[in-house]
C-alpha cells in the first residue's frame, strides 16, 4: 500500500459560542516543512500541535490553520476612563498651549492611545484543549485517507508501467540472438578478406571471439532486471507506504537498463532501451509524490 503526499483534512468543531475549525493541506517534499497558524488563543499550545502534526504527517511541505469564529459574546471590552481623561485633557491643553483647534476626532484619536481599551485574556480550559486535539487527529485522519485514496491511482499506474518494463525484457530475446549471428557473420567475412594476406592462429581466433561476445552477452542484466521488476511489486504490496525505498529500486533498475543500452551493440534492443527508459522516467516522476 502506497500513500501519496498530496492530501487535504478538515475538521470543524464548536464550543463555548466558538466555531473552530481545522485544516490541513499537504504537497510532497523530502521531508516535513510545516507552516502552521496557530491564532492567540492557542499559542501556549503550538509544540504540542507541532508534536501531533510531525507523527502524523512524516514528510510534506503542510500547511496547517486553525480558525477561530465568535458567535456569542464571551469577554467584555473594558475602558479605562481615567487613562482615557488624562488623555483627552492633556491633547486638549496641548491644543491651547499651540493655538491648534481641537480636531473634531481627538475622541476617537484617545481610544486608540495604549492601554485604554483592552480585552482580557480568554483562558483556554482543559475540556476545550482535549476537543481541539479530537479534531487535529481528525483532519489528521481524513488527510490520511485522501492519501490512501490518492495512493490506489499512483498504485496502479506504477503496476502498469512496471509490467511494460518487465514485458520489455522478453522482446530483446529475439533480437539478441540474431545479434550475435550478425556479429560472427561479421567477423567471419572480415576474415575471408584478410585471410590471403594476414596468417592467424583460427583456435586463439575462436577463444577472442568467444570473449568478445561473452562480453557482449546482457543474460545478467536481463535476470537482474526482472528481479528489480518483481521486487517493485513486492514492495507496493507491503502494508506500509515505502516511496524511497521504491525510488531505490528503481534506481537499481535504471542502472541495469543503461548497461542492456550499452552491450546491446544493436539498433532494435536500442529502441526496447528508449522505450524501458521511458516509462522508468514516468515512474520517478510520480514517484516524486508519494510518502
Amino acid at each position: 500500500m502506497i500513500k501519496s503526499m498530496t492530501g487535504f483534512g478538515r475538521a470543524v468543531l464548536e464550543v463555548d459560542g466558538k466555531v473552530i475549525t481545522v485544516e490541513i493541506r499537504t504537497l510532497n517534499s523530502k521531508q516535513l516543512d510545516l507552516n502552521a497558524r496557530i491564532p492567540l488563543l492557542f499559542k501556549n499550545y503550538e509544540n504540542e500541535i507541532r508534536s501531533m502534526l510531525s507523527k502524523s504527517l512524516e514528510r510534506a511541505k503542510a500547511d496547517f490553520t486553525i480558525t477561530v469564529e465568535n458567535r456569542a459574546a464571551t469577554s467584555a471590552v473594558a475602558i479605562n476612563k481615567e487613562l482615557a481623561k488624562s488623555y483627552y485633557q492633556t491633547l486638549t491643553e496641548l491644543s491651547q498651549e499651540l493655538g491648534n483647534p481641537v480636531a473634531s476626532d481627538v475622541f476617537l484619536h484617545v481610544m486608540r492611545m495604549p492601554d485604554v481599551v483592552s480585552t482580557p485574556q480568554e483562558e483556554v480550559s482543559e475540556e476545550l484543549w482535549e476537543k481541539l486535539k479530537g479534531a487535529i487527529n481528525e483532519a489528521c485522519q481524513k488527510l490520511d485517507n485522501f492519501r490512501i485514496s490518492e495512493g490506489k491511482v499512483l498504485e496502479a499506474d506504477f503496476v502498469k508501467r512496471i509490467t511494460l518494463i518487465r514485458d520489455m525484457i522478453d522482446e530483446v530475446t529475439p533480437f539478441e540472438e540474431n545479434r550475435i549471428v550478425k556479429i560472427r557473420e561479421k567477423f567471419e567475412n572480415s576474415l575471408k578478406e584478410l585471410a590471403p594476406k594476414v596468417q592467424y592462429d583460427p583456435n586463439r581466433l575462436e577463444q577472442e571471439m568467444f570473449f568478445y561476445l561473452e562480453k557482449l552477452d546482457v543474460t545478467e542484466e536481463k535476470v537482474r532486471l526482472r528481479k528489480h521488476c518483481d521486487y517493485f511489486i513486492e514492495t507496493l504490496n507491503e502494508n506500509q507506504s515505502n516511496g524511497k525505498k521504491l525510488g531505490f529500486i528503481v534506481q537499481e533498475c535504471g542502472r541495469e537498463i543503461n548497461t542492456l543500452g550499452s552491450k546491446s551493440n544493436d539498433f532494435d534492443i536500442q529502441q526496447i532501451v528508449v522505450r524501458m527508459k521511458d516509462e522508468l522516467e514516468k515512474l520517478k516522476e510520480q514517484l516524486a509524490n508519494v510518502l
